[in-house]
């Protein structure tokens, strides 16, 4: 597995080893000593996933302290334009990345504490799978809206929830990270 730095501090793109065969393929997604060898200390406690429509965006969720969690992301089915967005007050610079994933390219993110994160799915059907440090804490879930951090989606009138519509816009959020 090859694991690249980004432009956010502790975000890091995973390109797994993918085997192919007559049988088709196969990908290992998680490995604990060879994720701490690259500096990600990762333990999952819950994991995860979503089916989503084309042009649906989901996003920007974190979860709060203490509930707050390290998240590993990827697309096994059909194809997504994946956001990050660093929250955390140590920021400097670039404040979002985006990534696409998907099933042909089998890259991963993995997503520290102190950032939202969310996709627009770019094909019907397409698939996501979370693993995450902590378990879900409803009382704990938070977003940022959407279209408030200066990224420019390739879709002008996603389908969203009414919750990640709801959310403040990064210019009033008070960052507890």
């Amino acid at each position: 597995m090859k694991v690249l730095p980004t432009e956010l501090d502790g975000v890091f793109i995973l390109k797994p080893n993918v085997f192919e065969d007559a049988r088709g393929s196969f990908v290992k997604t998680y490995h604990e000593e060879l994720f701490a060898s690259c500096g990600i200390r990762f333990a999952p406690k819950e994991e995860f996933f979503s089916v989503s429509g084309k042009d649906v965006l989901r996003g920007m969720h974190f979860q709060r302290p203490p509930a707050a969690h390290d998240k590993l992301v990827y697309c096994p089915v059909g194809r997504v334009l994946d956001v990050v967005l660093d929250l955390r007050s140590t920021a400097k610079g670039v404040r979002w990345i985006a990534r696409e994933l998907s099933a042909a390219n089998r890259e991963m993110l993995f997503i520290p504490v102190g950032c939202a994160h969310g996709f627009l799915a770019l094909e019907d059907d397409s698939m996501m799978v979370y693993l995450t440090s902590t378990v879900h804490s409803p009382s704990h879930d938070a977003g940022v809206l959407w279209n408030s951090f200066g990224f420019d989606w390739p879709v002008k009138n996603p389908t969203l929830s009414e919750r990640d519509q709801r959310f403040s816009a990064l210019s009033e959020f008070q960052s507890p990270f």
